[in-house]
């Protein structure tokens, strides 16, 4: 018994350890740790560079350009903000779990040919960035039209995820809020 326990720390060790390398984009096997920046209780491995912070800023907000050029129809601003790899996912407002680019690419697709217009702005966002993953937590507000042509505000808790992928910040997650309004209006739920 005491070998399992002994062999179960190790592996429980190893994968922690393992998962907060791959977690934090630090490929190091001695990742270096400075205090955290918030509060100087936790250690950051690998710690950000303005320019990682300035990366994720600038992709979430090419993605938001994107969206709103969705929104009137036009998908390759969209399609170039993304990752194109099997491993990204969405959590819309239309409920419902999309995974993989091929079924994230068809919902946006989907969208697009909506034509809902309007505009979404991100608002108070906080941007946290690591060499090659960052996220956003930010709040989506604005308005789209509905079918009938009657505008249904937004106003969405969204957290975005990128990777840097080939010296890039590429989405490889979004999630908002449910929309009961745009469900309505556009009659998708998924």
């Amino acid at each position: 018994m005491h070998g399992f326990i002994s062999q179960t720390k190790t592996l429980c060790c190893a994968a922690a350890v393992f998962a907060a390398i791959v977690l934090s984009g630090c490929m190091s096997t001695n990742p270096v740790c400075s205090p955290s920046s918030y509060t100087g209780d936790a250690a950051v491995c690998c710690p950000p560079t303005a320019d990682d912070t300035a990366g994720v800023r600038d992709a979430s907000d090419a993605f938001y350009a994107a969206l709103n050029q969705m929104f009137l129809g036009n998908i390759a601003p969209m399609d170039a903000v993304w990752s194109h790899e099997a491993d990204v996912s969405q959590l819309g407002p239309m409920g419902g779990r999309i995974a993989g680019w091929d079924a994230v690419d068809q919902e946006w697709r989907l969208v697009a040919s909506l034509k809902l217009g309007g505009k979404v702005v991100a608002k108070n966002m906080q941007v946290v960035a690591g060499p090659c993953m960052g996220y956003t937590v930010t709040e989506e507000v604005g308005e789209n039209m509905a079918a009938d042509g009657k505008p249904v505000k937004v106003y969405f808790r969204a957290t975005n995820i990128f990777r840097k992928e080939k010296d890039a910040w590429k989405m490889v997650h979004h999630h908002t809020d449910l929309s009961e309004g745009l469900i309505e209006a556009t009659g998708e739920r998924q």
